[in-house]
């Protein structure tokens, strides 16, 4: 066999190679865009049902539904806790009572999509006048984690939750303090008070997870 004979050789195996890597990459390529339109449709149809179950009871709650987030932030801080303490307000106990309930249902059909729901607890990034910036960070940390921790404890000792959905609460619902780390700005950039103190519950769905097994194969 003469050199040009097997570098021509060589060149046919490398071609072959080259264009199953292609392959294999285009496929790859496809199964997350798959994935992302699945993610992005499922996160559309969370939104509608979460949409159509609570849009009469938003604003009489103090509460708004974010979109992109598929968070449901209840706004009203004088509704929910006391200034400074982490026990819930009986109007809080009354509106958790009937909503949590309800929002479960939605997610009910959601179940197999969804890797966790997040309760988080945000606050300003006010403690009082005599505090540092990093006390007040750390005092309001520890100020978010135990309101989040006091909701999910409400919510648990439930009838309706205790009874039927305790399993499934524990396992994927999760409470998480931010302390002023996701503070609200206004239209000037500024920090609003008011609407960064929040609980919110956020859906976060098992979409990366899915790009990622793809991406160990």
């Amino acid at each position: 066999m003469s050199v040009s004979d097997l570098m021509a050789g060589l060149m046919m195996v490398f071609l072959f190679i080259s264009v199953a890597l292609m392959q294999d990459a285009m496929q790859e390529r496809d199964q997350i865009k798959d994935v992302a339109e699945t993610y992005q449709q499922t996160q559309q149809a969370i939104y509608k049902a979460l949409y159509e179950e609570f849009k009469d009871d938003l604003k009489e709650w103090g509460a708004e539904l974010d979109r992109d987030s598929l968070s449901l932030n209840f706004t009203a801080p004088e509704v929910l806790f006391r200034n400074g303490e982490a026990s819930l307000t009986s109007q809080f106990e009354l509106i958790l009572s009937d909503f949590f309930p309800r929002y479960l249902g939605v997610l009910n059909q959601y179940k197999p999509d969804i890797q966790e729901v997040r309760i988080e607890g945000h606050t300003s990034s006010r403690w009082n006048h005599d505090s540092s910036a990093n006390e007040a960070y750390f005092n309001n940390m520890a100020l978010s984690q135990a309101r989040t921790r006091t909701v999910l404890h409400y919510l648990v000792e439930l009838d309706s939750i205790h009874i039927k959905h305790a399993g499934w609460v524990k396992a994927n619902v999760a409470a998480v303090g931010y302390s002023s780390s996701k503070v609200i700005l206004d239209e000037t950039g500024q920090e609003d008070e008011k609407k960064s103190r929040r609980v919110s519950f956020r859906i976060i769905t098992n979409a990366e997870i899915q790009i990622r097994k793809i991406l160990e194969r």
